[in-house]
């Protein structure tokens, strides 16, 4: 696979140069850059000539590789990628010397087909400006004669209007392709696997978790629950503020308070109380102010005492912020400032030695490749470092300690512009390689509360995110007990499905909506049973699952027995219009790799929900008589039930939501 790839990048190098060379050639002919005579003309058309020639072994080379891969698809294959392969394959041998590649699309109704291939009004505009007389239509004729070799996953093609491919995939591939996910699994698309950090949630020591850290926590555990389905081998990142001048004041305050803090542990029931008692004096009493810095100073030296009072202040921090990631399933890798401290030292005289660093008013500046918008702040005027210089020693510490292939940063959209000043910085440092490294900014927008402003408390506090969460906590029970769900639930699946509930809408609401928009923060929508929410999502597979239960027998002890006696047939159009959209999960995991955004998903499971409903409502999957005995099993519909709740259960687990048995 690798050696098709390298081939087919080749492909498309050569076919660019031909692209180039052939508007020399059309400028040579018209006069412009010809010297005395025709020789750079001759000279260019060789060339052109050659590369032709290089271009068509290289295209019969893939078309041998194409061909062993379109004939044997893998289950895990994205429709849309094996289209394109095959179409991009038919393009080269119809139009050889046109480098377009084939555009594939969900058709949007399905008297179109399932996917469209909509290549030939782009290709008739490449031909006309080679002086080339053809219509949309007459190139999608073309197309599809080159198109005689079955496709595996398609039944027929069709050319419609001005010229689009209309593409119906083939039931018996589907009831394959459904067989696998109940035979094999749910398998992940073939990729390249990479080391991925993650970056996010990164609260303050001292200051309590609030609705801003929300968002970050959630997108980023989604995140990286999707790389790690993927396979990449993923660290996950929490990048705490534990170090600073705001630590001097918290250790002068833990001095005076708990002066025996170095033999007994200091009972801090309330820490954001803590800094606020501190912070009030800090900012009141001068003397208080003095001892502060001096605190810092000796816990920068690494003075014993002040390293333990700064120690034990972070673990009050730690423990809280625990209380939250255990309540949303999230599992980090603390990686605080205090981490950086001494890369951070090294950075700036690596950057002061290659010459990157400017002095600017005291302080020393850099500027990222263009030299546009502001510098990083890479050491103050009094000699300190800044944020800037950790982003800067943290993105050399995980490319070249932690070996990461990839990093992604999950932070508001407000600090987009800092982290494209550090990634330009860090290319021009050579730090890092466009070649070897992704980066990727995942931004997102804020909260906001129903009144359509920044999501506060009634008093204008910011909201607490540990008081958030206890209030979807009983407002969940609350919907529980008027759907009197506590009459049929025992306590501990009462309790079970209350969190279900609580925690799931909370993510779900967050992550349904693209991250790049704000959105509003409202129980009661999220909350509802009805549209595409947590609480119908988590209903409706509560419900696929127990369809095999219900049956009895193998179906609800053995349900691989029936797998491995049953075929699947998709003969009623709810069946394979169900079957049609699982298959489709494969696209939205590689259109979530490029752009990160699992909204994606969100619509992909509501899709799922919903046509499912249309089937169930059509489709008899167990057949009774008037005194509610099972008369009929229809076999194949559980299963696709079961097919159903596979790819369902790995996007709730993706999503970070948590099903329950009942609810």
């Amino acid at each position: 696979m690798a050696d098709f790839n390298s081939v087919t990048k080749c492909v498309n190098n050569i076919e660019k140069e031909i692209h180039l060379l052939q508007t020399e050639i059309s400028n040579t002919r018209d006069g412009l850059g010809l010297e005395d005579d025709n020789l750079e003309l001759k000279k260019l058309m060789e060339e052109n000539t050659r590369l032709k020639h290089r271009l068509e072994i290289l295209q019969s080379a893939i078309a041998k590789e194409c061909g062993s891969i379109s004939s044997n698809p893998s289950p895990n294959q994205s429709i849309i990628a094996e289209l394109q392969q095959v179409f991009s394959e038919a393009i080269r041998k119809a139009f050889p010397g046109i480098s377009v590649d084939a555009v594939i699309t969900i058709s949007t109704s399905a008297k179109f087909g399932d996917y469209q291939c909509n290549s030939a009004m782009q290709i008739a505009q490449h031909m006309k400006q080679q002086s080339i007389k053809t219509t949309p239509r007459e190139v999608a004729q073309k197309l599809v004669g080159e198109l005689q070799k079955p496709i595996p996953c398609v039944d027929k093609l069709e050319i419609a209007g001005a010229g689009y491919v209309n593409i119906f995939l083939s039931r018996s591939f589907g009831e394959q392709r459904i067989m696998s996910i109940l035979k094999e699994g749910i398998r992940v698309p073939s990729i390249e696997k990479k080391r991925v950090v993650v970056d996010f949630s990164s609260p303050n020591v001292a200051k309590e978790m609030h609705v801003g850290h929300l968002r970050s926590t959630i997108i980023g555990d989604s995140i990286c629950r999707f790389l790690e389905f993927l396979g990449h081998d993923v660290l996950r990142i929490n990048h705490i503020g534990d170090w600073g001048t705001q630590f001097g004041m918290l250790i002068a305050h833990l001095q005076d308070r708990f002066p025996n803090f170095q033999t007994e542990s200091p009972p801090i029931s309330d820490l954001q109380a803590f800094y606020k008692e501190s912070k009030v004096r800090f900012d009141s009493d001068e003397l208080f102010k003095k001892r502060a810095y001096e605190c810092v100073v000796k816990l920068q030296s690494g003075e014993p005492s002040y390293l333990k009072a700064w120690n034990l202040i972070c673990d009050v921090s730690r423990k809280e912020f625990q209380l939250i990631y255990n309540r949303l399933d999230v599992k980090l890798v603390e990686r605080g400032e205090s981490f950086y401290q001494s890369r951070m030292q090294k950075i700036v005289d690596e950057l002061k030695q290659a010459g990157f660093l400017e002095a600017d008013e005291g302080r020393l500046i850099m500027w990222g490749e263009d030299r546009a918008g502001i510098p990083l702040t890479v050491v103050k005027s009094d000699g300190g470092f800044t944020y800037d210089t950790s982003d800067m020693a943290a993105i050399k510490q995980r490319l070249n300690e932690e070996k990461a292939d990839w990093l992604i940063y999950v932070t508001d959209a407000g600090q987009a512009t800092h982290f494209q000043t550090i990634f330009s910085c860090a290319k021009r440092a050579k730090i890092l390689d466009e070649n070897r490294h992704r980066v990727d900014h995942v931004g997102f927008g804020v909260v906001l509360g129903e009144d359509g402003k920044k999501f506060k408390t009634r008093s204008g506090d910011t909201v607490k995110l540990a008081d958030l969460l206890d209030e979807g906590l009983k407002r969940a029970m609350d919907k529980l007990v008027l759907k009197e769900r506590n009459l049929v639930l025992t306590q501990e699946e009462l309790v079970a499905a209350q969190e279900s509930v609580a925690f799931g809408c909370i993510k779900y609401a967050d992550l349904s909506h693209n991250r790049n928009n704000e959105y509003v923060f409202s129980f009661d929508k999220m909350l509802e049973d009805k549209g595409n929410t947590a609480v119908y999502l988590l209903y409706a597979y509560t419900r696929i699952r127990s369809i095999a239960r219900n049956c009895g027998g193998d179906f609800a002890n053995n349900i691989q027995k029936v797998i491995d006696s049953t075929d699947i047939k998709l003969d009623h159009e709810k069946e394979w219009k169900l079957a049609k959209v699982l298959l489709r999960f494969t696209d939205v995991l590689l259109l979530i790799t490029k752009n990160l955004s699992l909204h994606h998903l969100c619509e992909f499971v509501y899709e799922v929900c919903t046509t499912f409903s249309e089937f169930y409502d059509s489709c008899y999957c167990i057949e009774k008589n008037k005194q509610g005995e099972i008369i009929k099993v229809y076999a194949s519909r559980v299963l696709l039930c079961e097919a159903t709740s596979k790819v369902l259960g790995k996007c709730f687990d993706i999503l970070g939501l948590k099903p329950v048995h009942k609810i």
